[in-house]
């Protein structure tokens, strides 16, 4: 069996009901109980309903949160960050303000937007946490990660705009189709850093992790790990870095990649 599975959130373990499954937290459990460790590799914060994931897919491991700018533990609350300095969240305003984009600020478990865009108070919702529009002045917290929410015709652009210094991946989310969520963090940091954070820390070679995603961000971790798995509904770049391919998110794709991990490796 492979010692660490890595997974996705938006995609790969929520669906179009913004929740997980029964049968993937079956495959979840049988994961931990065989001596597997699990951890979220998502964009998100680990706030609300996101860090509640976390802690039931492995209450006593680490988690990638804001696209590897932070690592944190379930069990303790311990945090390794990698923010951002004030000339690089400058720019990201100065860019989100010319182009009239949305743009909130995230500390590790906290996070601003000051905009009543109806992108911004669907986010809200889809986070789990209430809409409240507040100036980044008051985030809890250094600055790891900023994210654009915009129409998904935009992510592109957004992209290829992001300010020096600094890595930019794109991502959807099937509970809020048509837009897309454009992750912006300090230049080298990124899901696969995260991932590798905590390989390290887990004493785990690499090449005995796999990676579940569907999405853009999810590609530099598929990169360093040594088993790359794309869910049924992936991008098709993803699919075609994949060492496999499971089912859609709807038909339960997490669940057969963690039945899949159990298998593969050394035993």
């Amino acid at each position: 069996m492979l010692p660490l599975v890595c997974l996705d959130v938006d995609g790969t373990l929520v669906g179009p009901t913004g929740t997980v499954t029964e049968a993937v937290w079956r495959a979840a459990a049988q994961a931990r109980t065989r001596g597997q460790r699990l951890a979220l590799t998502t964009a998100r914060g680990a706030m609300a309903t996101t860090w509640d994931l976390a802690r039931r897919l492995d209450p006593d491991g680490w988690h990638v949160f804001h696209a590897g700018a932070a690592v944190v533990h379930a069990a303790t609350g311990g945090v390794r960050s990698h923010p951002l300095d004030a000339d690089q969240i400058d720019a990201a305003a100065e860019l989100a303000e010319r182009n009239e984009w949305v743009i909130e600020y995230y500390s590790a478990t906290d996070y601003t937007v000051d905009d009543n865009d109806p992108l911004a108070v669907d986010h809200a919702s889809l986070v789990g946490v209430p809409f409240e529009r507040r100036h980044r002045s008051t985030l809890d917290g250094s600055v790891v990660r900023v994210q654009f929410v915009v129409p998904e015709a935009d992510s592109g652009a957004v992209v290829a705009a992001a300010p020096a210094g600094m890595t930019a991946s794109s991502a959807t989310s099937p509970v809020m189709p048509g837009a897309a969520f454009v992750t912006m963090t300090v230049d080298a940091v990124d899901k696969g850093t995260g991932v590798a954070e905590i390989a390290s820390e887990l004493g785990i070679d690499l090449a005995e992790v796999m990676m579940v995603g569907d999405s853009h961000n999810d590609r530099s971790a598929m990169a360093v790990v040594g088993h790359p798995v794309a869910m049924g509904n992936a991008e098709p770049d993803i699919k075609a870095m994949a060492a496999h391919v499971v089912a859609d998110v709807r038909e339960d794709g997490a669940a057969e990649a963690l039945v899949l991990s159990g298998r593969l490796g050394d035993n």
